[in-house]
């Protein structure tokens, strides 16, 4: 029996170091048996560093990595995540805005308050109908107290951060902590058994590393799963039709400008731009679609947004290939990160695909190899659906517009560009209100049908309530509604400023987890 004790990551940045730190948490008990992770990282290439978004998975990553939630805030330039606001993607008017907030609507597992809203007289929308967290954000409140324990908060949160920074954080407390061995050297060559298995690498530098497991966080690279394994890449760019990126960081006005405690995604003429909000910069850029507009003119888009503030500031372009491996786990390897693949940040999808992978990995790592290919055969069809979900979340975004101002816009409702799966939903919404139906089966979805919800009602679409079926829980629809009321108002009296409480935070310090 050829037992799994040895796991090789190689590449750094945030996929390699939250994998490494995942696994090794998970199995520290271990290591006085011969457990060991060891993360190979290229002193030569930088890592992207642009990934700023998370979801609220993060928290409970970190925590069980044993991180301070409080070191993360002062180590990592965070700032709290509660959704994000989309503007002008529905009509492309100045006014057009909705929320995806990060909170459930009141009641969410006992009613379904969209087919009441929908029945309604349309007072007010749907978000603030069903949660306080679009009144928090437009607030500028930040989603708990100083009163509140590390990770705990009184409405559900993410965290925007440096990435770069992100990545730093992680590698002293893997290695410090977690007892992850860090080499620094380039690969040269993968070496293979008669299988196909790797067994070991070399380096540049003439360091020799064997291994049981693989875990390929090389990015874009893909040096294992890609080069050495030979997995197809399967693209999506027919339906996600956003290649290119700018980037650029824009120091605030003043060093207490509030900070916004969402991501806010304002549509373009070919494209959206993002603006996330950290404590010491903001991040901005510009998705769009290299077929539907030159790379100039859409730099001038996202410079017109920023204002003379951004003039001087140097733009990063990044290129982005829609899709995915047709599988994830090829023998004794595995993709993680940008070496499994890359969708357009629009719902800061990145970071919690790795999460998710991580955790699977760690939780089901194989005692030996000779369960491995089973434990390889859920893994792949996990993470399949898993991206297949996302696009078809992502795309959804696109498919509801009713813009027709552009080509970008115009083509990206065409029947043959949404995925089967979407177009029968779309259509099955059209009748009935997404919710705890058998489209949202699995244990581990990405995006809820709350989510949904929140996407379709926001961008107009409605769903038809027929006469009688929403009077037997007319009730609980209607003290689910008061609840949210006075949950909201209380909020916004107690809620401090999100500014204000990360300056507290790095400071005094939360309450230890």
């Amino acid at each position: 029996m050829h037992q799994i004790r040895n796991i090789v990551i190689v590449g750094g940045g945030t996929a390699g170091w939250l994998t490494a730190g995942v696994i090794a948490a998970r199995h520290q008990g271990q290591r006085p048996h011969g457990f060991t992770v060891t993360l190979v990282e290229s002193p030569n290439v930088p890592i992207i560093g642009v990934g700023e978004g998370t979801w609220p998975t993060l928290r409970s990553t970190l925590k069980r990595m044993g991180v301070s939630e409080t070191e993360f805030f002062r180590q990592c330039d965070a700032s709290f995540k509660q959704g994000a606001r989309f503007n002008r993607w529905t009509t492309g008017a100045v006014d057009d805005g909705y929320y995806h907030p990060l909170m459930l609507p009141q009641q969410f597992g006992s009613v379904n308050l969209a087919p009441h809203w929908l029945a309604g007289d349309g007072d007010g929308s749907f978000c603030d109908t069903v949660t306080p967290q679009g009144r928090i954000c437009d607030e500028g409140l930040a989603p708990k107290t100083m009163a509140t324990p590390e990770y705990e908060g009184q409405a559900n949160y993410a965290y925007h951060l440096d990435a770069g920074k992100f990545s730093h954080f992680l590698q002293r407390h893997c290695c410090e902590t977690l007892g992850v061995r860090h080499v620094r050297a380039d690969v040269t060559d993968v070496r293979k058994d008669e299988s196909g298995d790797i067994v070991g690498l070399d380096t540049e530098q003439g360091i020799a590393i064997d291994g049981d497991l693989f875990v390929d966080c090389t990015g874009f690279a893909a040096l294992l799963i890609g080069k050495a394994m030979g997995v197809p890449f399967r693209s999506c760019a027919d339906t996600l039709f956003c290649d290119t990126a700018l980037a650029i960081q824009v120091p605030y006005a003043q060093p207490d400008d509030p900070i916004a405690s969402h991501t806010l995604s304002t549509a373009q003429s070919a494209g959206w731009i993002w603006d996330i909000g950290l404590p010491t910069r903001r991040g901005v850029g510009h998705v769009f679609s290299s077929s539907h507009i030159d790379v100039d003119a859409a730099e001038r888009e996202l410079r017109a947004y920023i204002g003379p503030a951004g003039d001087d500031l140097p733009v990063r372009k990044l290129s982005i290939r829609a899709g995915h491996r047709t599988r994830f786990w090829e023998r004794n390897c595995i993709a993680v990160g940008l070496a499994a693949g890359f969708l357009e940040p629009l719902e800061a999808s990145a970071i919690v695909l790795i999460e998710l992978s991580a955790k699977m990995i760690a939780e089901q790592l194989p005692p030996c190899r000779e369960v491995m290919d089973v434990v390889a055969r859920r893994f792949n069809d996990t993470t399949q659906y898993r991206w297949g979900r996302i696009i078809d979340f992502l795309k959804l975004h696109y498919a509801l517009t009713q813009r027709t101002d552009t080509d970008f816009w115009r083509d990206n409702v065409r029947p043959e560009t949404i995925p089967d799966r979407l177009r029968g939903l779309m259509e099955l919404w059209q009748h009935q209100s997404p919710w705890l139906h058998d489209e949202f089966d699995r244990a581990e979805e990405v995006f809820p049908s709350a989510s949904y919800q929140y996407v379709l009602y926001g961008m107009g679409a409605r769903s038809a309530v027929l006469p009688g079926t929403i009077e037997a829980d007319a009730e609980l629809a209607r003290r689910a509604r008061r609840e949210n009321a006075v949950q909201t108002q209380r909020m916004v009296a107690s809620l401090p400023r999100h500014r204000d409480l990360i300056e507290r935070i790095v400071r005094h310090g939360l309450q230890p987890i």
